[in-house]
């Protein structure tokens, strides 16, 4: 947990549950920020608008993800679901890019 973010057992109200809440969403945003430029760095590294989608290795980002999500205590289901969403939108943001670049 974050030091600067109350636990969720010393949140004694609906309004410190939320704002801690809120404060960590701010910080998936930025992190979420910084990994989109590393989708955006992957379509100017490809060469071939037909390896923006990479089916084996959207697999292994889901394996990779949800193993990381037991070890960390997070629920499988959760992850998975998130991490599928979140991959689908970024591969959609990689072909924004890919046909940017021509």
């Amino acid at each position: 947990m974050p030091q600067d973010i109350a636990p969720p057992e010393a949140c004694h109200s609906m309004t410190e549950l939320r704002a801690a809440i809120d404060a960590l969403d701010a910080r998936l945003v930025a992190m979420l920020a910084v990994r989109q430029t590393y989708i955006e760095r992957a379509a100017v590294l490809k060469s071939d608008r037909g390896t923006v989608r990479d089916t084996p290795r959207v697999e292994e980002v889901v394996r990779n993800v949800v193993a990381e999500a037991s070890r960390q205590g997070l629920s499988p289901e959760i992850a998975e679901t998130v991490w599928r969403s979140l991959i689908e939108a970024s591969i959609a943001h990689e072909f924004k890019a890919f046909d940017a670049k021509s």
